[in-house]
């Protein structure tokens, strides 16, 4: 059975009939489904197109089916177009006709956009509170670990500065995540419901009824653009492409940190694993596996502004490539968020490996140029004189801290026995500018 037909003469091709269902994958949308045939039943009842009986009626199928679903009395599969027409088919078997009247005043096209929107907000909210609980997580284990480490730029020893730091970098990028999440929510809180297939309905109805009733903000204003509108999962799977970049940054650190040459962390045993023939090998396949679904996330972006590119308004069939994608994003970036929040809870901090980079590393070069130009050396001189030094050190396998006052003499007469103090690590982090760095 199809809820659509009539006007045509001949059934439906098997192998066309494969290729325009969607039951396989849109049937995550039941909840919802069921959540907005709910809401417009009521709205119906209120409106004088059905009575309370009959309102009464297909909600309690409405809510059978739903409860059937969930204990596996009734198990989403079967030969069904898409999920609505598995819900409304299964309504119609248990109440008989008045099933039938549900979609009075109802499009697919408007159903659709609602069941998508109210997908979307659930997931999003879902996923805000992952995101929240992680950046809470960043925070307790930079906070226990402020120990000094080398800062890199373009993955060169640079500056000193503190694990803590470093990590609360991710924080702030991951709070910026939190915020562009909410501003979508608040863009996509609009009800399309009622919008019809293109153009309303000539059924005398009250969208602000179910606008209210599942929890919108307001009506989507042009009916046209409410079915047709995407613009929402793009801006969302925009937003968790941002997300993905963030994680696969942090993943490509601790991947890097693990391994032998750093040794900076150490990834706990229950997020790696192991060769099938190297038997000393602890690989960082969390991390890994999150960096490389990061382009999974991607291409469901660009897949869908690929759909969305071309397309007249209203609805076309095109817009039924837009689940899949999101689902599929939506399901990745929430396993990637709690395995990466896991991880880091149970991440090792290396104190003395970090020491021991930063010594070798010249990290204090900058602010003995500092010093110098606080002794009236122009600071290009300064630059020059501390290259020097660097390639002095460089020769005799010393850090610059290891100099003694005769040797830094050689480059500069200003040098005093206060540099040592001016460029001890702990001293630099102390420092009233870099006092944030702790």
């Amino acid at each position: 059975m199809k809820l659509w037909g009539g006007r045509f003469r001949k059934e439906e091709n098997k192998l066309m009939e494969e290729f325009n269902k969607s039951f396989d994958y849109d049937k995550v949308l039941y909840k919802k489904d069921i959540e907005g045939s709910i809401a417009h039943v009521y709205m119906q009842v209120h409106c004088n197109l059905l009575t309370e009986e009959e309102g009464t009626a297909i909600t309690d199928g409405l809510v059978s089916i739903h409860e059937d679903i969930c204990n596996g009395k009734l198990p989403l599969e079967g030969n069904y177009e898409d999920i609505h027409s598995f819900i409304e088919i299964n309504l119609i078997k248990r109440i008989g006709e008045v099933g039938k009247k549900l979609h009075t005043a109802r499009s697919r096209n408007d159903q659709v956009a609602t069941d998508m929107r109210l997908y979307a907000k659930e997931e999003t909210t879902d996923l805000i509170q992952l995101i929240s609980n992680f950046k809470n997580t960043i925070k307790e284990v930079a906070y226990k670990n402020s120990v000094i480490m080398p800062g890199y730029t373009h993955l060169q020893r640079a500056q000193v500065v503190t694990f803590k730091h470093h990590l609360m970098a991710y924080y702030s990028m991951f709070d910026r995540d939190e915020k562009r999440l909410k501003n979508a929510l608040e863009i996509l809180d609009e009800c399309p419901l009622g919008c019809g297939a293109l153009a309303g309905t000539t059924h005398n109805i009250d969208r602000n009824i179910t606008q209210e009733k599942l929890g919108f903000k307001r009506v989507v204003e042009n009916y046209m653009d409410g079915v047709s509108d995407r613009d929402y999962l793009l801006e969302l799977m925009g937003d968790f492409s941002i997300i993905m970049m963030h994680l696969s940054r942090l993943s490509e650190e601790l991947i890097l940190w693990s391994s032998q040459e750093f040794k900076f962390v150490e990834i706990d045993d229950l997020y790696t694993t192991g060769s099938s023939i190297m038997p000393q090998k602890k690989n960082p396949d969390g991390a890994e596996l999150i960096r490389g679904k990061t382009g999974r996330v991607y291409g469901n972006l660009f897949g869908l502004l690929t759909v969305m590119k071309g397309l007249p308004l209203a609805y076309n069939k095109d817009m039924q490539e837009d689940k899949e994608g999101f689902f599929d994003s939506v399901n990745t970036i929430q396993m990637c968020i709690q395995v990466m929040e896991r991880m880091i809870s149970t991440l090792k901090v290396n104190e003395e490996s970090m020491k021991k980079a930063v010594k070798h590393g010249f990290l204090n070069a900058t602010e003995v140029a500092d010093y110098l130009v606080n002794n009236n050396v122009a600071f290009r001189d300064a630059h020059g004189i501390v290259g020097s030094i660097v390639i002095y050190c460089e020769d005799n396998k010393k850090s610059i801290e290891e100099l003694s006052l005769e040797e830094l003499k050689q480059f500069s007469k200003v040098f005093k026995e206060d540099i040592y103090d001016f460029i001890d690590y702990e001293n630099i982090l102390n420092k009233g500018i870099k006092k944030n760095l702790l």
